[in-house]
This record gives structure tokens, C-alpha cells and sequence, in this order.
């Protein structure tokens, strides 16, 4: 049972990684992708092959994912943030799809369907990480590194304009805020954090392959975001730890069709989103139940 809760908090605090990172872009920008689970195999893919090739070392393996994913990024980024709202969110969904065929496709770097085995225990400063106990408190540590990150950057002349942008794309650039270099660095600083949480998948799971990292990802992450609640440090926090209960919880449920647990998952997210839509739009952590930012 140790186990199996240890496993189960590891994972939360991936996840929680991920939303952190997309709630950078969609509570503080107002920016709406379908693609972050690209930059979450991205990172996970690219951290697998150095730790298989040149060294399992955490402060060497991780830096390539970053900059792996933020050179990814601005594939999406420079053509699609020229257009506004529903344009860049068809465009993440457009790399989304892309991305899962290079994942299923690209055998010498992905390993193809089968995925990548024989990942090796990352390692910090020489020494491998891979209790359980340990990797978790590593994974906590990088996910409040990246909270600091986010919320200090939020809280400079950069995050101010970023929520002016979010706010009235239109009173943004009558003010004179380059707003396409503003949006294109707030992907690429996402994207590259979220390539931290494919690191540590990585490493943790020993194995990856493409269904880690489909559309279903992204919507599951958007989803954890927008019911813990876009725009506040905790919102992310509380819809990942919700959302990967949720299975757990459900199996609990005797009266469920185990073999259907899947479907009713997606049922229940969706019902999740409907209500919160309605009675309280700024999510379960929201200092404006009305909705308002």
C-alpha cells in the first residue's frame, strides 16, 4: 500500500507540474493550447535518449528536454500566436496531431510504438535516484522550483503584460506592448517547463512510449486546469490531485463495470467542467466564484 501511495503522489506531482505550466499560459495569457502534452513527450523522449547515450545525469538530461521543447515550441508559436483565440487553439491541435504521428513514426528517436525501454535511474550529482521515497521529493522540489518561477514572473513588467494582453488584446497593442513576442515567450517558458514533467515521467516510469503523450493528455491537463482554477497557484495544484484520484476512487465503486471505468473517467470530467461552467467559472479555487479575474 506504501508503494502504491508513493506511486500515486509521484504522479500527482508530475501532473501537477504539467497544469502549473499550462496555467502559466492559459490564466495569465489567455492562451489556449491543445499541444502541451507534446512538450511533456518532448522532454520525457529527449531526457531518455541523453540519459541512454551520454550521461543519466538529472542537471544534464534536463536542460536538452528544456531546450528540446522551447526550439518545439516556437514551431507553434511564431506562425500561430499572429492570430487570435480559436486560431491558435486549431493550431495546437494541428501540432497535437502531427506530433503523435512523429511519436508512433520516428523510430530512432522514439522507438516507435513500442516506445523506449531501459531508461536508467536518473542521477544528481552521481548518485541515482530511484526509491520511490526519493524521486518524490525530488519531483516536489521541481515543482515548487517552477511554482517560483511562474508566480515571480507573473509579478514582473512581463506578467503585467501578459494579463493586459489576456484582458484586451486590442487596448495591449494601442498601449504599444509587442504582444507576438510577449506570447511567443510566455509558449516557449512554458513549453520548456512542462518538458521538466517528461523528464521526470521518464526517469520514473523507466519506459515511454506515444500513448503517454496524445490529445487525451492535453485535454486531461487543459481539464485540471480550468476546474482547480486558472490564475491562482493552487488551482493546478487541486485539479491534479483531483483528477488523478479520480481513477483511483473509481475502482472503489463496486457497482461500476471495471472494464468501462475508462468511459465513465471522461464522463465524469466532462460533467465536472459542465457544472463548474456553471456555478463557479473561476474553478474550485477562485478568489472571483462569479468568474471574473
Amino acid at each position: 500500500m506504501t508503494a502504491y501511495i508513493l506511486n500515486l503522489l509521484v504522479l500527482i506531482s508530475v501532473y501537477a507540474i504539467l497544469s502549473t505550466t499550462l496555467n502559466f499560459i492559459i490564466g495569465y495569457a489567455g492562451i489556449f493550447s491543445l499541444a502541451h502534452a507534446v512538450f511533456f513527450g518532448i522532454g520525457g523522449y529527449t531526457a531518455a535518449l541523453v540519459a541512454m547515450n551520454v550521461t543519466p545525469e538529472f542537471f544534464v538530461a534536463v536542460p536538452f528536454a528544456m531546450a528540446a521543447a522551447a526550439i518545439t515550441s516556437l514551431l507553434l508559436a511564431l506562425p500561430a500566436l499572429r492570430v487570435r483565440g480559436e486560431y491558435f487553439v486549431a493550431a495546437s491541435l494541428g501540432l497535437q496531431v502531427l506530433a503523435v504521428t512523429l511519436f508512433s513514426e520516428w523510430k530512432s528517436f522514439t522507438g516507435g510504438i513500442g516506445g523506449v525501454i531501459g531508461i536508467p535511474a536518473v542521477e544528481l550529482f552521481g548518485y541515482p535516484v530511484y526509491k520511490p521515497w526519493q524521486f518524490l521529493v525530488m519531483s516536489l522540489i521541481c515543482l515548487v522550483i517552477i511554482i517560483v518561477i511562474t508566480r515571480t514572473l507573473v509579478h514582473t513588467s512581463f506578467g503585467r503584460s501578459l494579463k493586459a494582453i489576456r484582458d484586451s488584446e486590442s487596448a495591449a497593442l494601442a498601449s504599444g506592448k509587442n504582444i507576438t513576442v510577449i506570447k511567443t515567450l510566455s509558449v516557449v517558458l512554458s513549453s520548456s517547463l512542462a518538458a521538466v514533467a517528461g523528464a521526470l515521467y521518464a526517469f520514473y516510469m523507466s519506459f515511454i512510449n506515444v500513448q503517454s503523450f496524445m490529445l487525451d493528455t492535453s485535454v486531461l491537463v487543459m481539464a485540471m486546469v480550468i476546474i482547480g482554477g486558472t490564475a491562482t497557484i493552487m488551482g493546478p495544484l487541486v485539479g491534479a490531485a483531483l483528477l488523478m484520484l479520480m481513477p483511483s476512487a473509481l475502482t472503489y465503486l463496486s457497482f461500476l463495470p471495471q472494464t468501462e471505468i475508462g468511459s465513465i473517467q471522461q464522463i465524469v470530467y466532462g460533467l465536472a467542467m459542465v457544472l463548474l461552467m456553471i456555478f463557479r467559472p473561476g474553478g474550485i479555487v477562485s478568489a472571483h466564484p462569479g468568474g471574473g479575474k
